[in-house]
């Protein structure tokens, strides 16, 4: 009998990797039903890692060793597996609007909304009347208020928004848009793709850099619906370039009896320039500029629940409201429950007190940097050899990509750990922190990093693998 044959009969059972104490440990935390498929899983592997010669069992008690390789691979899969679900994070990226991190972090108050919420709730009933009433209605009611707009709708997401307004306002028929505007943004999210699945046919005109406004005239036939404007997001066309102003495009589509539609993105309600945001469009400007309906996002500048917004003309916002489509679009109660707390901060003008996004681009270099030097501090003794350096944050989330945030940025560099090595012992750390690399040294910027997280990541940098030098 060879080796391997005489090797894969020492490996162990199933019902034997359940029986120990480590599978005893696991089993609150994962369940029998989920344990059972990774000891599978893992009693496999091994019998596979032994015929292609990977494991190698050496003489003495095989069966023993198995044992203990087969308990070391079952807890680092149930380790790996808890490690990839929706779990919290510390952000030290400095990318306020982390796609990956899951963008706004909400405000205490829309937190506790969530909550509030998550039980029966008043979704589509009237307190006060006892009887039926109309979802969402008092999100549209801020909305309108914040942004003088005539009504407001909300559904799921940018893109369902930007997919209902199509459907319903141009399926029909013929949508103009300059070639500059046929943007990618993340996810691949592409703007001709989503007209297409709209069922509009997309005209394009003018070229990358410059679209004149007799470009969208020449292109008006019995067949256009809508002329549509999109925000470029998270690029800009910088130089040789010129578009018309968006009071020219309505007064154009207005005059031929078309609608205009502005996709603006990042959802900005207030001027946000006194912090470095730069080049984002207002939407209470873009509504009074004489666009018949406007969408954009709840989790970026808006610093809420990811959620598609919708503003305009009472007649355009009404047709959307009872087309089919909207009802496979519309949003839940949780969105909505943390959309009405972040807007009501925005209308009682305490944004910058509490909402988490505008606080953290309200920072200044200074105030970083001395947060920097106090992590630092109570760091104290440490093989890991910190300094601080000025750096930029980003907004990130498609917004702002020309804004300038300068920051103070801690660098770890340790005398026998790669950057590699120390980002991965922060990132698998509870909770993980996530930092970026550079030049050889894990980064962290406090600027996206919560004054009551800064413990955790004390206690983080002080874990016994930086302890060595």
């Amino acid at each position: 009998m060879s080796n391997t044959v005489s090797h894969l009969r020492y490996v162990p059972s199933v019902d034997q990797l359940l029986r120990t104490d480590e599978a005893r440990e696991l089993r609150d935390a994962i369940g029998i039903k989920r344990l059972t498929a990774i000891a599978r899983s893992v009693t496999a592997e091994l019998r596979s890692s032994i015929r292609n010669g990977r494991t190698v069992v050496t003489n003495g008690n095989a069966a023993e060793s198995l044992l203990a390789e087969a308990v070391v691979r079952m807890r680092e899969t149930a380790q790996i597996e808890s490690q990839t679900g929706i779990r919290r994070v510390i952000n030290a990226t400095g990318v306020l609007l982390h796609t990956n991190l899951g963008r706004a972090p909400l405000s205490i108050t829309a937190r506790d909304a969530l909550i509030e919420a998550s039980r029966f709730c008043a979704l589509e009933y009237d307190v006060a009347t006892g009887s039926r009433g109309k979802r969402g209605a008092r999100v549209e009611s801020l909305l309108k208020d914040l942004t003088g707009a005539e009504d407001a709708l909300v559904v799921n997401n940018c893109a369902a928004a930007a997919l209902l307004i199509l459907s319903v306002l141009a399926g029909d028929g013929e949508t103009i848009v300059s070639r500059g505007e046929l943007v990618e943004i993340g996810g691949d999210f592409r703007v001709p793709d989503v007209m297409a699945s709209s069922g509009t046919r997309m005209v394009e005109v003018g070229t990358t850099n410059r679209t004149h406004l007799d470009d969208y005239g020449r292109a008006v036939n019995s067949n256009t619906r809508l002329i549509m404007h999109v925000h470029p997001s998270n690029y800009r066309i910088v130089g040789f370039a010129s578009s018309p102003a968006l009071s020219e495009l309505a007064r154009l589509a207005h005059e031929r009896g078309l609608l205009l539609y502005e996709d603006a993105g990042s959802g900005q309600l207030a001027d946000l320039s006194a912090y470095g945001i730069i080049d984002e469009p207002v939407v209470g400007t873009i509504v009074a500029e004489g666009a018949d309906v406007v969408s954009f996002s709840g989790d970026k500048l808006l610093g809420s629940a990811q959620a598609g917004l919708i503003v305009g003309k009472h007649e355009v916002v009404n047709r959307l409201r009872k087309h089919p489509l909207y009802r496979a679009l519309r949003s839940d109660k949780l969105r909505l429950a943390a959309l009405e707390a972040t807007l009501t901060a925005h209308q009682r003008d305490a944004a910058a007190a509490e909402i988490p996004v505008i606080q953290m681009l309200s920072l200044s270099q200074e105030e970083i940097e001395a947060r920097a030097k106090q992590l630092v501090e109570q760091l104290g003794d440490t093989a890991l050899e910190l300094t601080l350096q000025a750096g930029e944050s980003a907004i990130g989330g498609g917004a702002g990509p020309t804004s300038n945030l300068p920051t103070t940025l801690v660098a770890i560099t340790h005398p026998r750990l790669t950057a590699q090595e120390i980002e991965r012992i922060l990132r698998t750390s509870s909770p993980a922190i996530i930092g970026r690399i550079s030049e050889g040294k894990v980064l962290l910027d406090l600027r996206t990093v919560f004054a009551d997280e800064l413990p955790k990541l004390t206690a983080a940098l002080k874990h016994p693998d930086f302890s060595v030098a």
